[in-house]
């Protein structure tokens, strides 16, 4: 039986300062979080058991540990949700804390937004007058740079890894159907200028192979990186890279449940043969189609349209919930994943309430007709960007929503309520709590293990190997019973 699918997100958020030429992303993107986090910038992460260089072919080259964060003075926080807020490369970004289910994923993906929100808020009082930051959800610059939205999967060790890139790979290119953000004009140096005119993933023209370990360059459909931050003997962490940034809830709620799902039926060898004949290929034919029905071809013979490949997985999944799994989140999920089948196949252009690329696309052609532009016209891409922008009052999907034009799936309250509070059904919430409440006596974290000063002539390491321990089930009365962390390590080691 496959094991749970906790789940996490990590998004990059690009950064922008309008007007200013000698504008650094680097340390604005530090100020930024150093102005937000205040006396948690103690906190320091805890690299010592990374590997970001082990690879799940089973390569593990030598590695020479390169500069963290904070030997470069760059900001690097663990925040009291269990939330990491760091400088990655030059952008901000935000690594939710770990969700047992979709809908607690985006809750926690949104309060993301919220704190990158919060963050512009407090930078902005220090700002020189006349100097502005900008903060967008997106992947891209428009000037053949990406950043990427990653998504985090618990996953069985005992799964042949063939078996996830066989029968993950055509899932992950039609996907695209309902994840992607939506993205005026191409970036891929083989396009001729002005050739595409819209598609639906910011991330598609970015990826050139089918499997590997690079997450800059040469980026693959599947990552191979083997760095599971839990008990390597019986977990892999997969790290799905090809996805969008997405502000759409139900896109966020799809992507991530429909994932999650389709990793535990491949765990349980539920799935047919759908390998595609040629993966990168179709991944960027997928996006430039924006009627969603064009063939790609798969390695027996057959040509499927993307919908058709999504529905193949869709009625393999609903057999599969409701002889192995019909939870009503399973039931929720799989609804939602047929409402959005149908309605591609019927209108991809009717779903502007549920999926960004359409609501985005409908908004440029307003803009577009209402002015007499062209596609190339310049104004359209202020429009494209602005959608992402995270200031709820001038992001163009922020007001979206508080018109009532998209579909909400959680309420503003629980995603406030997340900015602070951690999950309470993983290890998020012993590191969360402790940080809340013991943010002195904590000299570093990471993933799966806090280390404490307690005063004690040694440093205490707690490790948390399962990501599904130190719930409050399990740790709140500890928590309760524990005036400082002295105390609280001890209760833990009797």
């Amino acid at each position: 039986m496959a094991i749970p699918k906790v789940v996490g997100t990590e998004t990059e958020y690009g950064i922008a300062a309008p007007g200013a030429p000698d504008f650094n992303p680097v340390l604005s993107s530090s100020l930024l979080i150093s102005t937000y986090a205040g006396a948690l910038r103690r906190i320091r992460w805890d690299y010592e058991q990374e590997s970001p260089l082990r690879d799940a072919r089973g390569f593990e080259p030598v590695q020479v540990r390169e500069p963290a964060e904070e030997d470069l003075g760059l900001a690097n926080v663990i925040l009291p949700n269990g939330a990491r807020y760091y400088v990655d490369h030059a952008h901000p970004e935000y690594s939710t804390p770990e969700c047992a289910t979709p809908r607690e994923l985006v809750v926690h993906d949104k309060a993301g937004e919220r704190v990158l929100e919060r963050s512009l808020r407090e930078l902005e009082r220090i700002l020189p007058p006349g100097q502005r930051i900008a903060i967008y959800k997106n992947n891209s610059d428009g000037k053949g740079n990406s950043y990427g939205t990653h998504e985090n999967y618990l996953v069985d060790r005992r799964t042949p890894f063939a078996s996830i890139v066989r029968d993950l790979t055509p899932f992950l290119v039609s996907r695209q159907v309902f994840t992607g953000a939506g993205k005026l004009g191409a970036e891929a140096p083989w396009d001729e200028r002005g050739k595409v005119v819209y598609q639906l993933s910011q991330r598609a023209d970015f990826f050139e192979t089918e499997v590997g370990l690079e997450t800059t360059l040469k980026r693959p459909i599947i990552n191979t990186r083997d760095e599971p931050h839990a008990d390597p003997d019986k977990y892999r962490r997969l790290h799905v890279i090809v996805g969008d940034a997405n502000l759409s809830e139900v896109q966020i709620y799809l992507k991530v449940g429909t994932t999650a799902l389709v990793l535990k039926m491949i765990e349980d060898e539920f799935l047919p043969d759908l390998t595609l004949a040629n993966p990168v290929g179709a991944l960027h034919e997928v996006s430039r189609d924006l009627t969603c029905s064009v063939p790609i071809a798969l390695a027996d013979g057959r040509r499927l349209s993307p919908v058709h490949l999504q529905w193949e997985y869709l009625e393999r999944a609903r057999k599969y919930v409701e002889q192995e799994d019909a939870t009503p989140e399973n039931l929720d999920l799989v609804r939602r994943w047929e409402a959005v089948l149908t309605a591609l196949e019927e209108d991809p252009l009717s779903l502007h309430r549920e999926l960004d690329w359409v609501a985005k696309y409908r908004l440029l052609e307003g803009y577009r007709e209402r002015d007499g532009l062209s596609w190339t016209d310049p104004k359209l891409r202020l429009v494209d960007l602005q959608y992402h922008d995270v200031r709820r009052d001038r992001g163009l999907y922020h007001r979206l929503a508080a018109g009532g034009k998209v579909e909400r799936l959680v309420s503003d309250e629980e995603i406030d309520h997340a900015v602070m509070h951690p999950p309470e059904d993983t290890r998020a919430y012993f590191r969360g709590r402790c940080i809340a409440r013991f943010p002195d006596a904590i000299v570093a974290a990471s993933w799966d293990s806090l280390i404490f000063d307690t005063g004690a002539e040694a440093l205490q390491r707690v490790p948390m190997r399962e990501p599904l321990r130190g719930t409050r089930r399990h740790v709140e009365r500890l928590l309760e019973e524990a005036p400082d962390a002295a105390t609280l390590v001890s209760l833990l080691q009797g």
